[in-house]
């Protein structure tokens, strides 16, 4: 009787140490991870529903300039790339601020440019077939730009 009762106790204690808010904390996703999972594995719609959501995560820099290209802007009449700026800015602002930019390397700006072309051409995909071939070119363009001036 007294093995099972002191067996109890230690599996009560286990319980407490379990389901207390730090073994819960440490179950959160980290910044990296979050930033990671948003730019990378989530499609586009889904992330802009999220990025203009009240409950999005307010760990993370949610602010966008749009794609801030002289006098084009971010759209024409052939294209409309809000969207894939707000991932791209979302991406560039979280993952250089985590750990001081530790994380920031040009294998991942490269990984996150590269996203960011495959966002513009998936929204040329969805245009007129008469205006798919400008949106591609115009997409190469801000890619092109992006890798050229955006920095490391």
């Amino acid at each position: 009787m007294f093995r099972f009762l002191r067996t109890l106790v230690a599996i009560s204690g286990l319980w407490v140490v379990i389901s207390s808010p730090l073994v819960e904390a440490s179950r959160v996703p980290s910044l990296y991870q979050v930033t990671h999972r948003l730019t990378f594995s989530l499609p586009l719609a889904e992330f802009s529903a999220l990025a203009q959501s009240p409950h999005r995560d307010q760990r993370l820099n949610w602010t966008t300039d749009g794609c801030s290209a002289p006098i084009i802007g971010s759209t024409g009449r052939s294209f409309d790339f809000t969207e894939p700026c707000r991932r791209h800015d979302f991406a560039y602002r979280n993952f250089r601020s985590i750990d001081n930019g530790a994380k920031w390397t040009s294998t991942l700006r490269d990984r996150v440019d590269r996203r960011f072309r495959t966002d513009m051409r998936t929204h040329c995909a969805q245009r007129a077939v008469i205006d798919r071939a400008s949106c591609r070119a115009w997409a190469e363009i801000f890619f092109r730009f992006v890798r050229t001036y955006a920095g490391p």
